[in-house]
């Protein structure tokens, strides 16, 4: 049985920006640290 990894990076590209912010914000105070391929702000 394979052990889960905490999640430590996340690349963000998404075509409909609609909660983007809220999601990368979630993701933050979790720890991730954000990449993002285009005009993003990454929070």
């Amino acid at each position: 049985m394979q052990q889960r990894r905490p999640v430590r990076r996340a690349l963000l590209s998404v075509s409909d920006k609609a909660g983007i912010v809220e999601f990368a914000q979630a993701l933050s105070a979790r720890g991730v640290e954000l990449l993002s391929t285009g005009a993003l702000p990454v929070c």
